[in-house]
């Protein structure tokens, strides 16, 4: 049985992992509102494997016995400067949310719960792959700079993701 104090706080981290879905889905309509196919094609998978985290960490409550309780999600931006500030957010994002793993870890810890410390530990290594992904982006980004040939070769490379 789950400690209340981290049922709830888990049930929030459903509440942020469907935020992280909104907000990549928010991107993904900007970057077709500016003909960026790939870059939204790769923002719309972000936001299906976001939508998983959070159907994750949802079967983790209840086989633990927890209680749900879903939470009002924040409305995402919907304007964004350019590919680069969509990559600036979006690291920093991940960056959020990976302190708000550590936090659940902490908590699990504190609390004794071996079951939710071993359930968190892949959420731990997935943040590191999403940091490091959206980081080798925003640097190739950054490089490009304005060059627009530049954004569209990375819009074909962000293209080809696969959704698995």
């Amino acid at each position: 049985m789950l400690n209340k104090q981290l049922e709830n706080a888990l049930n929030t981290q459903i509440k942020d992992e469907m935020f992280s879905a909104y907000l990549y889905l928010a991107m993904a309509a900007y970057c077709e509102s500016q003909n960026l196919d790939g870059f939204a094609h790769w923002l719309k998978i972000q936001s299906d494997e976001e939508w998983e985290h959070a159907m994750k960490f949802y079967g983790y409550i209840s086989d633990q016995g927890g209680k749900i309780v879903l939470q009002t999600i924040p409305q995402p931006p919907a304007d964004f400067a350019s590919p680069l500030d969509i990559f600036k957010k979006t690291l920093a994002h991940e960056q959020e949310i990976t302190k708000r793993i550590n936090a659940l870890y902490e908590l699990a810890l504190k609390k004794n719960d071996y079951a939710t410390q071993v359930e968190l530990q892949w959420f731990i290594k997935e943040q590191v792959e999403e940091e490091k992904t959206a980081g080798k982006i925003l640097e190739h980004l950054k490089s490009v700079g304005d060059n627009k040939m530049g954004i569209v070769m990375i819009d074909r490379q962000l293209a080809s993701r696969s959704s698995e």
